[in-house]
């Protein structure tokens, strides 16, 4: 139940803080809109943290993927309200 907790909390961070910093710091960086990059965020992000998720008792795959989840998903987002906001 705790890694459960653990990873939801991790997901919500990771979704704000890559929206947030997709949506403010990367507005005019062209290579940041492509359509790739929110599942290559995601999945860097997950390999990244596999194996330090790996050597700690409480985590486990499924927060690791979840934080990659929320980084994918977070940049996704933000593409999107760059593109509103810019009328693309």
């Amino acid at each position: 139940m705790l890694e459960l907790l653990i990873a939801g909390a991790a997901t919500a961070v990771s979704f704000i803080k890559s929206r947030d910093f997709t949506r403010d710091r990367l507005t005019y960086v062209d290579k940041a809109h492509g359509r790739t990059v929110a599942v290559v965020a995601g999945t860097v992000t997950a390999l990244a943290a596999a194996p330090l998720v790996a050597i700690l008792p409480i985590v486990g795959g499924v927060t690791a993927a979840a934080l990659g989840g929320g980084v994918g998903f977070g940049v996704y987002r933000g593409q999107e309200a760059i593109r509103k906001r810019l009328g693309s």
